[in-house]
């Protein structure tokens, strides 16, 4: 075995991530868009994507309105 590798240091644990949660004053206002997206004549999988990618930006503390914002740009 090299030598080099004695002066490897152990990894470090990387500080995690806190994964915000959605509130429920978000679920109850995002669970109130789901009519108006089937509406819009969206199919199954582009429903998922959208709503998909609306929890995420809700996650970090958007609106619906400013994650949909973000989303159609």
């Amino acid at each position: 075995m090299p030598s080099h590798y004695d002066d490897e240091k152990p990894m470090e644990e990387k500080p995690k991530k806190s994964t915000g949660k959605m509130s429920d004053k978000q679920k109850a206002d995002f669970s109130k868009t789901k009519p108006k997206m089937e509406k819009g004549g969206r199919s199954k999988s582009e429903m998922k994507s959208h709503r998909m990618k609306m929890m995420v930006r809700m996650r970090k503390g958007m609106s619906v309105n400013k994650a949909h914002k973000d989303i159609s740009k």
